[in-house]
């Protein structure tokens, strides 16, 4: 297990590429957000998405969000349709926005329903990470059990290894984002939580 230490601001590019090629190998990243630290997969490659599953103990019936660089990306892994507005509003943001997926989004990501939740964090390493494919985003911990805010303690929950840490020390916030479903008829509030 690797671990880098970076600068959220000015994070060393070539550790971010050499992260990108752990993703590209089937590895498990813990990386920062703009809320909690997360877990992230390459989405093209269902055997590093189970070992997501496996790592947190969540059910798989239980649907993982997708992030990607920026706002171009989200056609073509989402229908935006009517939604263009309320998502350039918010992303980059600590907000998940559910949207009906594209082909192109494996089933093992989303539980094999036809919808998935969207982020651009408002943090620069997490956008960086998915410059070449989208990255699973899910809490960094053992599902129903308490988040932590910083990796050493994530790691003492998390019973298995990750193939890479990224570290930024501690991020000070426990909650996720807010989930909000564009499904609907009208934006609907499916959790809330961090909203600046």
């Amino acid at each position: 297990m690797k671990k880098f230490k970076l600068n959220p601001q000015n994070p060393d590019m070539n550790l971010i590429y050499k992260a990108i090629d752990i993703l590209k190998d089937d590895g498990v990243v813990l990386y920062p957000t703009d809320t909690i630290y997360g877990l992230g997969a390459n989405i093209f490659s269902d055997e590093a998405v189970r070992r997501i599953y496996d790592i947190k103990e969540r059910p798989h019936e239980k649907p993982l969000s997708v992030l990607v660089h920026d706002f171009e990306a989200i056609p073509l892994i989402a229908d935006v349709s009517n939604n263009e507005k309320i998502l350039r509003k918010y992303l980059p943001g600590p907000y998940t926005f559910i949207l009906y997926k594209r082909d192109i989004i494996p089933p093992v990501v989303t539980s094999y329903t036809s919808k998935v939740g969207v982020r651009i964090p408002n943090n620069k390493i997490a956008r960086l990470l998915s410059l070449d494919f989208p990255i699973t985003t899910t809490s960094a911990n053992i599902s129903d059990m308490e988040v932590q805010s910083n990796p050493d303690d994530i790691m003492k929950q998390l019973k298995k290894e990750v193939d890479l840490i990224i570290d930024v020390g501690d991020l000070k916030c426990s909650n996720p984002s807010t989930i909000i479903d564009l499904t609907k008829d009208k934006p609907k509030l499916v959790r809330k939580g961090k909203t600046k």
